[in-house]
């Protein structure tokens, strides 16, 4: 199958493929005579492994350590385990800084009249400002 065949068969844009192509985490297919690529359903398959890696937010070098694993079937499943559990702790970090993010504006929201007047407390935390510095 072509490129624009294997992006639909795995749901990888073949802008993307070209990308992983470029940056070594996909292996480039053969090509035919006429130098276009042929991908196959081994492809497909590592095409698919990547992007549902990504998609759970690994970032490109963990999923190539991840799929290095995968296609060595004499490796130890604690490897694998010790990469997910990394993971799950920085997400678990961001998912804490992204609440405290929402908490924030939740508030600063709260705080903001959103009448015809000019004061905003959103924009006077964006601005560094307090009520107290205000005006001085």
């Amino acid at each position: 199958m072509n490129i624009g065949q294997a992006s639909s068969a795995s749901g990888v844009s073949a802008k993307m493929i070209r990308y992983y192509e470029s940056i070594g985490l996909f292996r480039p297919p053969s090509r035919t005579d006429s130098n276009y690529r042929v991908y196959g359903a081994d492809e497909v398959h590592v095409l698919r492994f990547i992007k549902r890696a990504r998609t759970l937010g690994f970032s490109v070098e963990e999923t190539a350590t991840l799929l290095s694993l995968w296609e060595d079937k004499s490796r130890a499943s604690a490897e694998v385990k010790d990469i997910a559990t990394r993971h799950i702790s920085a997400l678990e970090t961001k998912i804490s800084e992204l609440q405290g993010m929402v908490n924030t504006l939740k508030h600063l929201a709260h705080c903001c009249g959103g009448d015809n007047r000019p004061d905003c407390p959103i924009l006077d935390d964006l601005a560094g400002e307090t009520i107290a510095t205000k005006g001085h």
